[in-house]
């Protein structure tokens, strides 16, 4: 401070013929400093002095500051604190003449809580101590922190006096989850803490410092490098101040012969005595500054130093524009004040517009708060082999710029972490929930110790921390991660499956059967068994069975538009014809036994040219009913996502469901006719009775239609084509086997049996 007014005092251009002076009032004791105050206003002071006080420089403390800002408030005198941030203060309802070019307390809290962002510590422990600075800025800190989603593990109060209390905080930094630790202490209490805490051997733990104790370099020796070794936090900007240096350096104690304090420190930095003493040397007075390390000869840059250096020349700024006539906030003309006549409030007054530069390059003003814009210098501990102690600056906050551009770390700046690490140490309560889970807020915790909840099924979460999942859209599903969401797999039958396979194995037996028994009725077509029973209606059978045997081919592949047509249309009609050419075998049967009768003519009712139309009209029936059916609602090719969740049945829909029972209906119809003619003939003479095999064929046959109903209706996906086309197979192979098989039997195996006699009843039979 007293070189900054010498300065003014020197400089021609601010207040020209004007001088400054100061009193310089003792800090020890709250005491003292209120008796001060007192008397700088009344002007009671021993030394006499002339002049009126116009502002007042100080406190350092916050808890002071409010004392002495209350007494000068009543008065409407200036203050500017350069050190005292207690937000509290920023209450101009209160104190309404406090001044400081220190950010407030509250704009660190917030420069703290984006480092916390910055690096993702969502979960901290905060050591404060015993004063109204720490206890401030602790509740600012929290109440930022859970704005912005960071928890606090615990804030525990440090006193001096306690060791019980002492006790309490380090257990809590042993058991404590949280790998960041805050800490708001004064220097003072910080170096008393540090020093209690080395025997706790508290390792792993991540120190964050506010701007009072983070670059006082005696906090640590080397005993201590596993503590503050790495640690960071943000310091009032580095400035150079110049000629301060030499200033401070050139200090002699007979430069101020009466002052006590400078004679105690000079003994105390040499190690010597102004008076005879026989444990220490005598000082002469002439020893040289520059040959001695401490804080007060460290003037290789200036921290605290550059806001009492802004503080003083913020007075003298708008003493001289009072005195050069531009008091006029309003820019009318009003006369020139002289020094003796304005008052402090008027001071007061011009400093809420006070707007400069300063030599060294500092801008000067004051927010509506009477605060200085918020400015650090974010500073990393970094402890040597050898024990000193290097305060690294490696990054920058300025509060003036936009929210993304407030913090900027240096590029390519190399910083130290706690416990010696080369990366950023993690510190949170709970890790952030990965894709693929939402984040579930546990109502017995902190808002940081939130659940993890893995994403319902049919559900995905694509980013971390994910509030809520997302339904994926129907023809999608969940990955096994459950972040992504993927085609569903399309199922159908077909041919390259093992069931697609095998049932096209088994259609082409049937056909190769069907063949095989055609040409064996072909070459024995003259032999009274085959001229017997019908060989026309014969042939056309084994025709409809080549067909009914191809039919399931149309139901295996993916289902377009057409082979959905196709497969139904097929199926339908190809077995109309084939159980109307049984139901013309049953009728022929039964016919020729009534033929035989006295008196009776019936054969001639139902001969080939009437076997021909019936067997046509029973087809064509069909035909219409398909051709309705498929005029109005044809079947078409429909992707089920109703089924099964996770995949997609490629099916071929109906259209129209009645259309579909009509055709079965029909089918059932003609069998059920079938069965009740063949039934009637079972018990007519013969060797050889073909009624009986129809009547056990259409037992097969119904048997197996009416078992396939509730099969159909209840089989999953594919599996509905499955029992379709087993149904075909089964009916298609028993109508085969138990009407041709036994001719085939006798025609290759017993020709003897295939003779007209035979037929005849002529030839005794053999019995076993």
């Amino acid at each position: 401070m007293i070189f900054t007014v010498e300065e003014i005092n020197k400089d021609p251009t601010l207040l020209p013929g004007v001088s400054l002076g100061y009193r310089v009032y003792n800090g020890c004791g709250t005491m003292n400093l209120v008796r001060a105050a007192v008397e700088a206003i009344n002007g009671n002071d021993s030394l006499q002095c002339t002049g009126q006080t116009l502002a007042v420089i100080g406190h350092s403390s916050s808890g002071v500051s409010e004392i002495i800002s209350s007494i000068l408030s009543s008065l409407s005198v200036p203050q500017l604190s350069p050190l005292s941030t207690c937000a509290c203060l920023s209450d101009k309802t209160r104190y309404p003449t406090f001044f400081r070019t220190v950010p407030s307390e509250h704009s660190q809290s917030t420069a703290l809580v984006q480092l916390m962002v910055y690096f993702n510590w969502r979960w901290v422990g905060i050591i404060y101590s015993e004063s109204t600075y720490a206890e401030e800025s602790t509740r600012s800190f929290v109440k930022e922190a859970n704005n912005k989603g960071i928890c606090v593990e615990y804030w525990l109060m440090y006193s001096i006096t306690s060791q019980a209390n002492f006790d309490v905080i380090a257990n809590a930094l042993k058991k404590s989850s949280s790998k960041v630790v805050l800490m708001f202490m004064s220097s003072s209490y910080a170096k008393a803490f540090l020093s209690n805490i080395e025997s706790y051997n508290i390792t792993g733990k991540q120190w964050v410092g506010s701007e009072s104790w983070i670059t006082h370099k005696t906090l640590v020796s080397i005993d201590r490098k596993h503590i503050l070794h790495g640690a960071i936090g943000f310091a009032l900007p580095d400035t150079s101040i110049p000629g301060l240096g030499e200033f401070l350096l050139n200090l002699k104690p007979s430069s101020e012969p009466q002052s006590a304090i400078i004679k105690g420190f000079w003994e105390k930095l040499f190690d010597c005595n102004f008076s005879p003493s026989n444990t220490s040397s005598m000082c002469t007075g002439a020893e040289d500054l520059q040959t001695v390390f401490s804080d007060y000869t460290e003037v290789s840059c200036f921290r605290e130093e550059n806001n009492i250096y802004k503080a003083v020349y913020s007075v003298a700024v708008v003493l001289h524009s009072i005195l050069q006539c531009q008091n006029d906030l309003n820019h009318t003309t009003k006369p020139c004040l002289t020094n003796i006549q304005f008052q402090p409030e008027l001071v007061v007054e011009h400093l809420k517009y006070v707007n400069f530069t300063t030599k060294n390059g500092a801008k000067v003003f004051f927010d509506e708060n009477r605060d200085s814009v918020a400015q650090y210098d974010l500073v990393n501990w970094q402890i040597k082999e050898d024990g000193s102690v290097e305060i690294v600056q490696i990054g920058q906050y300025d509060n003036s710029l936009p929210e993304q551009e407030k913090l900027k770390l240096k590029k390519n700046a190399k910083i130290v972490w706690g416990h010696d690490s080369n990366e950023v140490p993690r510190s949170v309560c709970r890790e952030p929930c990965p894709p693929g889970t939402r984040k579930a807020l546990n109502k017995n915790k902190p808002v940081c110790c939130f659940d993890c909840l893995e994403c319902p099924e049919g559900t995905i979460s694509n980013e971390t921390n994910s509030a809520n999942c997302c339904i994926c859209p129907p023809d999608l599903w969940p990955n096994e991660m459950k972040n992504r969401c993927l085609p569903k797999h399309i199922e159908c039958l077909s041919y390259k499956e093992i069931m697609g396979a095998l049932l096209t194995g088994f259609s082409t037996f049937g056909m190769f059967l069907s063949l095989l028994t055609s040409i064996i009725f072909y070459t024995h077509k003259e032999t009274p068994l085959v001229r017997a029973n019908n060989s026309e209606l014969s042939f056309l059978l084994l025709f409809s069975l080549k067909l009914c045997f191809l039919c399931p081919l149309a139901f295996i592949a993916r289902p377009t538009r057409w082979s959905c047509m196709l497969r139904h249309t097929a199926f339908s009609i190809t077995f109309v014809l084939c159980i109307s050419c049984v139901l013309g075998k049953a009728i022929v049967v039964l016919l020729a036994f009534k033929a035989k009768l006295p008196g009776n003519n019936v054969n001639q009712w139902f001969g080939p040219p009437q076997q021909r139309i019936s067997i046509l009209s029973f087809t064509l029936i069909q035909v219409f009913i398909c051709t309705r059916w498929f005029t109005k609602n044809p079947p078409f090719p429909h992707m089920n996502m109703d089924y099964y969740k996770d995949r997609i049945i490629l099916e071929c829909a109906l259209g129209s469901t009645a259309g579909f029972w009509a055709v079965l209906g029909y089918i059932g119809l003609l069998a059920a006719l079938c069965f009740i003619f063949a039934f009637l003939a079972r018990k007519l003479p013969g060797r050889f009775n073909e009624a009986r095999l129809i009547t056990f064929s259409m037992l097969i046959f119904c048997a197996v239609w009416i078992t396939f109903i509730p099969a159909y209706v209840n089989s999953p996906g594919k599996f509905t084509v499955v029992v379709e086309i087993f149904a075909i197979l089964a009916s298609s192979f028993g109508l085969l086997l138990c009407i041709y098989a036994p001719k085939c039997y006798i025609i290759l195996l017993k020709p003897k049996q295939n003779i007209k006699k035979h037929f005849l009843g002529k030839v005794p039979p053999r019995t076993l």
